[in-house]
């Protein structure tokens, strides 16, 4: 096992079963125990330092697939639940906030289409209660933001991504596991994604 600051990651792959044998390359388990988390990523990713989050994992090849993970300050938080929150559509909203502040533009001629395509909650099996929330986000800009002639300025699209949240509450902090994928490469790794989402688990930090 390799140590980390806060946590480690199994060297050995998960198992996975025969309906996704065929899609995925397997998968590690990353641990933080000083945090108080843990979660399941694809093997072939690399961990990438100083991205701005707890941890971040990213696909070696397609740069806008990764996931990370962000916790709430202990000074500043005082989380009992996820249901603090309010409802998951609550929590959607929320979350979409959030992303289009993060890629809020300064540059001329750029739109955002966005829409919540699903929020729900799930019980699991370590007794704790998730939000799950599913975000797309469209980006368009024109090609020559400073033409004076409207036919001169054609909207293109720049990017189509698919956001995946889980929130979990424990240790009075709100902990958000975040995936990033192009639309059309969630359309081939669903599978594996979601895995990735149902693998996320918060765990009571013992000092």
């Amino acid at each position: 096992m390799g140590v980390l600051l806060s946590g480690y990651i199994a060297t050995q792959y998960i198992a996975l079963d025969s309906a996704h044998a065929q899609q995925s390359v397997g998968f590690r388990e990353y641990i933080d125990f000083f945090d108080g988390y843990s979660l399941r990523y694809p093997q072939n990713w690399i961990q990438v330092k100083g991205a701005g989050a707890d941890i971040f994992f990213r696909d070696p090849f397609v740069l806008d697939e990764n996931l990370s993970v962000d916790i709430s300050s202990p000074s500043s938080s005082r989380f009992k639940s996820v249901e603090d929150l309010g409802p998951p559509e609550e929590a959607g909203k929320r979350v979409l906030k959030q992303y289009l502040t993060e890629f809020m533009s300064t540059r001329l001629g750029v739109r955002r289409e966005s829409n919540v395509l699903s929020t729900s909650s799930k019980l699991a099996d370590d007794g704790r209660l998730y939000y799950l929330v599913e975000v797309n986000i469209k980006s368009y800009a024109n090609n020559n933001e400073l033409a004076v002639m409207p036919q001169d300025r054609v909207v293109r699209l720049e990017w189509d991504r698919r956001y995946l949240s889980v929130l979990g509450v424990e240790n009075n902090r709100l902990y958000e596991l975040r995936i990033q994928a192009p639309e059309n490469v969630f359309q081939d790794e669903e599978n594996d994604l979601r895995q990735v989402m149902d693998s996320f688990r918060v765990n009571k930090i013992t000092a």
